[in-house]
């Protein structure tokens, strides 16, 4: 008899318990298709990543190899889940597709279309243990009050201090990357809130050491410029469904406007702009990099190591930077921009600590940086929400993992040329209003600089 058992993130598939003993060429000719399976001379048997459960089971199936499955009788173990949400039709739809994948697979749907009440349907579908993976720690206990109000049963966490397993569980993408070789039998479905981060090289090893069969990623923005996103379908699935905030504007989330206001630098910031760029620009003449690419940029970091002026060129860049992001006529701009929208509910967003800092003492609003304790963060998001503050200003904080209070005005005076954080900043605005009014979003760009480019890339 065939044992299939979970080991320390991999599948045991053994005769007789521990040792292969016998002739076991019915097995190992049912396997030969299957990738990543090896023989195990240690144990007797053969060894795969735990992600392959599935296709080793079917594999055995197929073939008529009779197998005691010790894997399944964890994953499956079936609980009684039901839900109150009333799905939407977009919803039902990517439910379906999923399901339809045989349980596999991502969904990209914008911020604030609800892909929480996705995954709640799909657990529902399952009935099954399931693990909730999630980037940040708030985002972990917003899941939590979910799932808890929703199920009313216990929820488990991996993260935040606390190492606690339930049936449903909710781990952060660090505690599950330490858990997983440890957990992955326990668990039939997987859900990857934000499942861009497996594009990360360690993050990768979480999926591979989960027997889960189900899975499901979610996402505003699969696809990353790195390619990184082919790696993420075989580690959860192919997209089976993606809307864009244009299919849904109007019906499910706000009507929106993007606005671009160009700004002028003054004449002292043009003349340091115009010499840093030039700096920058004549090294790279000589350097053999076109910065077309990360990894021209990581090259110019290690250059500048050892290399004066590669250091002086990199320095040249993020003073051509600072200057075009933080420009005077921004925060004029922004000034007027405020008074415009005193009676709305606004998020600056910047990519500079400094400019955050700035702009809170001039116009003595809340600040929230990745220097805000989370205690603080939560307090300033909680009198946003219920109305104390008006206004906060963020510098890469609230693109995701946090849950953000509904505005419908945004500024964005800096940032990258990331789609996925202009998606992630426009949906911060696009919560459907009470009153159905539009949403808006400026971009404020400094003329004649870099930044223009930047703005072009990130529509």
């Amino acid at each position: 008899m065939t044992t299939l058992r979970f080991e320390d993130g991999t599948v045991h598939i053994g005769t007789d318990g521990d040792s292969a003993a016998g002739d076991d060429s019915d097995v190992r000719a049912a396997l030969a298709d299957v990738a990543s399976v090896e023989a195990d001379p240690r144990s007797g048997g053969y060894r795969a990543p735990a992600m392959r459960y599935d296709a080793v089971r079917d594999a055995l199936d197929a073939a008529g190899v009779d197998s005691d499955d010790r894997v399944a009788a964890a994953l499956d173990s079936p609980l009684s889940l039901s839900t109150t949400y009333d799905l939407r039709d977009y919803q039902r739809a990517a439910l379906d597709a999923w399901l339809d994948a045989g349980g596999r697979g991502v969904v990209e749907l914008p911020t604030g279309a609800g892909k929480t009440v996705l995954a709640v349907a799909a657990m529902v579908a399952r009935s099954v243990p399931t693990l909730v993976v999630v980037p940040t720690i708030d985002l972990q206990d917003q899941w939590i009050r979910e799932l808890e109000t929703e199920f009313d049963v216990p929820v488990g966490r991996f993260g935040g201090g606390e190492q606690t397993q339930e049936a449903i569980t909710v781990s952060t993408y660090d505690s599950a990357y330490l858990r997983a070789d440890d957990v992955g039998g326990d668990f039939g479905l997987v859900v990857f809130d934000e499942v861009h981060h497996l594009g990360g090289e360690g993050y990768r090893d979480i999926p591979r050491f989960l027997a889960a069969p189900a899975r499901l990623g979610l996402t505003a923005t699969f696809e990353r410029p790195d390619g990184a996103h082919e790696r993420i379908e075989e580690l959860v699935g192919p997209r089976v469904y993606r809307l864009d905030v244009d299919d849904l504007a109007g019906d499910h989330l706000a009507d929106y406007e993007v606005r671009r206001i160009e700004v002028e630098l003054t004449a002292d910031e043009r003349e340091t702009y115009d010499e840093a760029q030039e700096t920058f620009v004549n090294y790279l003449r000589t350097s053999g990099l076109s910065m077309q690419s990360g990894s021209d940029y990581q090259k110019l970091v290690m250059r500048s190591g050892n290399d004066p002026r590669a250091r002086e060129a990199l320095l040249a860049k993020q003073r051509a930077r600072d200057v075009m992001m933080n420009s005077e006529a921004k925060v004029d701009k922004l000034a007027r921009l405020l008074a415009r929208h005193r009676e709305d509910r606004v998020i600056v967003f910047t990519a500079s600590t400094d400019l955050v800092y700035r702009i809170s003492r001039r116009f003595l609003v809340p600040p929230i940086t990745n220097e805000t304790g989370t205690k603080e963060r939560r307090e300033i998001l909680g009198r946003f929400r219920d109305g104390t503050y008006d206004t906060v200003v963020a510098a890469n904080v609230l693109d995701e993992g946090v849950d953000v209070p509904d505005a419908n005005v945004g500024i964005l005076l800096s940032g990258s040329g990331s789609e996925r954080e202009f998606t992630q900043r426009l949906g911060r605005i696009l919560r459907p209003k009470a009153d159905g009014a539009t949403a808006t979003l400026y971009e404020l760009v400094s003329v004649e600089t870099a930044e223009e480019r930047v703005a072009a890339r990130r529509r």
